[in-house]
């Protein structure tokens, strides 16, 4: 039989691609999901689902509860809404309630603990990322990542629970939200409508959503431990990936080049290095 999996966040952006592999493998899952469920989300047979209003606001005692006869953890839920988590105050919220779930999974027997992060826990200053690059978070959001990684990796060696933690890079693909670059690109083209962009200069790691979900899969399942980087390993600049997607209807008139202001604190070179 199956061990049990517990997973958050698994109606999200990556949730949902990860959840579709899980499926493929057969595996049993437990999935904290909020008490309104999406009404579009479809949930493998068996699995079981345990429901709250605020994931992050739970006690360690109730995660203890909800993680009792599970073997390993992949916890993908945080708030990321585009134009707003980069700074908000509710990183905080996300960084308390992942230590106290923590806490509590590993009072429950969890052996296995794998969290998400992101590549701008990294000093980006550094333009090709690797999991040696030293950590310098620029932002709220990447400070409450590296900090929940830092807790965690040494809480869980403590304890003597593998412990991995999977950076993400820059994610695109389907049930992306529409204010991100990608759909908001394939929106107004599709619309005959001008695409108003910056200079587009800046180089990029872009990975497929679905990739992505299979990498952090092999790697929940398969053992790892560390910092891991979810990437494709190679740059492109803003500019070439929507001038190929233009090429696709022949409509490079519609994108605007240095229409937009530039982000000066954008980095220039974000890319990952696959370890």
């Amino acid at each position: 039989m199956n061990k049990t999996l517990l997973l958050t966040g698994a109606t999200g952006f990556v949730g949902r691609q990860v959840l579709s592999v899980l499926q493929s493998r057969d595996q049993h899952l437990r999935v904290v999901t909020r008490a309104s469920l999406p009404d579009h989300v479809e949930w493998p047979a068996g699995t079981e689902l345990v429901l709250s209003q605020d994931a992050f606001a739970e006690s360690a005692a109730w995660w203890e509860e909800a993680a009792r006869g599970v073997s390993a953890v992949l916890h993908m839920a945080w708030y990321t809404e585009p134009g707003a988590y980069l700074r908000s105050p509710r990183n905080l919220e996300c960084l308390a309630g992942t230590l106290t779930m923590a806490k509590g999974c590993l009072e429950a027997g969890v052996k296995r603990f794998v969290g998400l992060g992101t590549c701008f826990e990294y000093d980006t200053s550094h333009g090709y990322l690797s999991t040696s690059t030293p950590l310098n978070p620029a932002s709220p959001y990447a400070a409450a990542k590296a900090a929940a990684y830092l807790f965690l990796r040494e809480y869980c060696q403590e304890r003597g629970v593998s412990f991995a933690w999977c950076r993400l890079f820059h994610l695109f693909g389907e049930n992306e939200d529409p204010r991100r670059l990608v759909p908001y690109v394939m929106s107004q083209l599709a619309l005959g409508l001008p695409v108003e962009l910056t200079s587009g200069n800046q180089i990029r790691d872009y990975l497929d959503v679905r990739e992505a979900a299979a990498e952090i899969v092999e790697s929940f399942l398969g053992g790892r431990e560390g910092a891991i980087n979810i990437c494709s390993g190679k740059g492109i600049t803003v500019r070439a990936l929507v001038e190929q997607m233009a090429d696709v209807i022949g409509r490079r008139d519609l994108l605007k080049f240095g229409v937009r202001p530039e982000n000066f604190t954008d980095p220039p070179v974000v890319v990952g290095v696959k370890d």
